[in-house]
């Protein structure tokens, strides 16, 4: 089977699922929600954290079916390669879900130190701590920045429909995690930002995935096996994981002047799974604090020198994700 026929089998079952989620959610509204709401007022969950996150299940399954409608809209126009009119379906699109979280779950963000977004041309370095990361991302280079990202992300949010087919017709790059092969999934990431322009930023996850303590003791461990060096110095690591440096490398030498912008959260700890959300909603949600610092290019190494400056980075990170919780807690 070829990638065009995975492609069409896989949305031939995602964009008809998502349309037929919206649907029932939206027509069986008068029996989840007093169900969802007795169960929540029976554990003692008083904000109703399972009716908030069903309400944004409504918002989020009829804005995948809105945003897949509108792709489908271009290509009948012959507009599937227009960028620009995508770029601005991907803001419609990442604001109105932020917007929906905050209507349905109470989540907010402030983002601070915006000036890091001041031109693009620039490499953005992430921290990962929850499913909605690359939400809060795209909406502040979107929505306040006004740049056009250009994500690496793991190939399995292409069962997301907007993700598979808006994402899929503007420089993106979905990466095969368990691909036998590495080098050719690096070029790929290393060509996405080779011609940025001052409207682009290439943004990378570099942990890899969603931080939590057993992982990062699991990858605390197996650092300890190829590099104790490496593993002692990260040893201290509390809120982050080790980033894992070859994909970041690769976008790091694919756009050889550019700036990098480190950014992390806080107010995400916990969401890594839909329990962890449940949780977190049965609770005031303080808006998720973002914070970005812009690293100029001639700065950044390219290379030996590399991994041992993004981990200077997450430990310095790691610091400041400390001291902005502990200041988030004595706020409460």
């Amino acid at each position: 089977m070829n990638l065009q026929t995975d492609t069409m089998t896989r949305r031939f079952v995602t964009i008809p699922g998502v349309f037929a989620v919206a649907v029932m959610l939206t027509l069986l509204i008068p029996l989840w929600v007093p169900l969802a709401a007795a169960a929540d007022l029976v554990r003692g969950k008083h904000r109703l954290p399972t009716v908030r996150l069903l309400g944004f299940g409504v918002c989020w399954s009829w804005l995948e079916t809105a945003g897949v409608a509108a792709a489908a809209l271009l290509w009948l126009c012959g507009q599937s390669g227009n960028r620009r009119v995508h770029y601005a379906l991907q803001r419609w699109w990442s604001k109105n879900l932020l917007a929906s979280l905050a209507a349905t779950c109470g989540i907010s963000v402030d983002a601070q130190g915006m000036d890091a977004f001041s031109t693009g041309g620039a490499l953005h370095f992430v921290r990962h701590a929850s499913l909605a990361d690359s939400l809060v991302s795209a909406y502040v280079v979107t929505n306040i920045a006004g740049l056009r990202p250009r994500f690496v992300l793991k190939r399995e949010l292409l069962m997301d429909p907007c993700l598979d087919v808006v994402g899929q017709r503007i420089p993106n790059y979905f990466l095969d995690r368990g691909a036998n092969d590495s080098a050719p999934e690096l070029d790929a990431v290393s060509r996405l930002v080779s011609d940025l322009s001052p409207d682009d930023v290439g943004i990378i996850f570099p942990e890899g995935t969603r931080a939590n303590p057993t992982k990062r003791q699991t990858a605390l461990a197996r650092i300890g096996e190829r590099d104790p060096e490496r593993a002692a110095k990260m040893a201290d690591l509390q809120h982050v994981l080790p980033p894992r440096p070859s994909g970041a490398r690769a976008m790091a030498t694919g756009a050889a002047d550019a700036d990098v912008i480190v950014a992390w959260h806080v107010g995400f700890e916990g969401l890594d799974s839909f329990g962890g959300i449940l949780k977190a909603l049965n609770r005031r949600f303080p808006p998720i604090r973002f914070v970005a610092r812009r690293v100029p290019g001639r700065e950044v190494p390219r290379d030996e020198r590399f991994d041992g400056w993004l981990d200077d980075q997450w430990l310095r990170m790691d610091a400041e994700v400390a001291d902005a919780l502990v200041a988030r807690n004595e706020g409460k």
